[in-house]
């Protein structure tokens, strides 16, 4: 495939997101300008990241170390903001604090202190989000919903660290919408004692609109964007 047409292919696919972003907003009585698209780009290369860059993405998640510190450090002229979205083991902190601009999956203290560790080495200061278990089992990453709150606290007191807000991902056995809503009163009790937390990282490509129906104020999308097709696999 030639770099026009993956372009074009890229292009056709953030042109089908946005339109149901925009439609989603519309029903939703929301304006887009409340939502901030997070193109997740993992498993593709990083010339996919400059074309998804040259069609006007700033905001580009990964879930994996290994991957995403090659992306961007090879991609680190397109000035973007980088999203680590994965399960975060304390041994790859380091390395993520050095490229992410934003951590969706904080999810236990001892990830606390070391993300506050490494950003105070590094000079940083990392916006982080408290991952939530909407289905109760933290085997799958999240802290399990009545642990949202305390978590957040100790999130807010890090140095270093600037608590975001919330993130989950709906269950696979559940609607969606009812996964979310629940979601969003969590993230009201989070911002009632952490004004500034606003972030509702919630929403991919399959449940985008029940998302934004439900206060997403991010959403982390890859398929609908990148396509289904053989990964990259660095």
């Amino acid at each position: 495939m030639t770099e026009t047409t993956r372009r074009d292919e890229i292009a056709a696919g953030l042109a089908r997101v946005e339109a149901e972003i925009a439609e989603a907003c519309r029903a939703a009585g929301r304006s887009r300008e409340e939502l901030t698209l997070i193109a997740v780009s993992k498993t593709y290369p990083a010339s996919d990241v400059r074309l998804l860059a040259g069609l006007g993405i700033t905001d580009v998640g990964e879930n994996r170390d290994q991957e995403a510190s090659v992306k961007a450090r090879e991609c680190a002229d397109l000035g973007l903001r980088w999203h680590f979205v994965g399960q975060l083991q304390t041994n790859k902190v380091r390395s993520v604090v050095g490229y992410a601009d934003v951590v969706h999956s904080v999810d236990r203290p001892r990830l606390v202190t070391a993300l506050s560790r490494e950003a105070l080495g590094a000079g940083r200061r990392i916006t982080c989000l408290v991952q939530v278990a909407l289905d109760g089992d933290p085997a799958r990453g999240g802290v399990v919903p009545q642990q949202a709150e305390a978590l957040a606290d100790a999130v807010a007191g890090a140095p270093g660290l600037e608590l975001g807000g919330v993130m989950a991902v709906a269950p696979l056995e559940e609607e969606p919408g009812r996964a979310f809503a629940r979601l969003r009163k969590i993230a009201r009790s989070v911002q009632d004692a952490h004004p500034g937390a606003g972030v509702i990282s919630a929403g991919m490509s399959g449940d985008m609109s029940q998302a934004i129906a439900n206060g997403a104020t991010h959403l982390r999308v890859g398929t609908a964007l990148l396509g289904r097709r053989k990964p990259f696999v660095r």
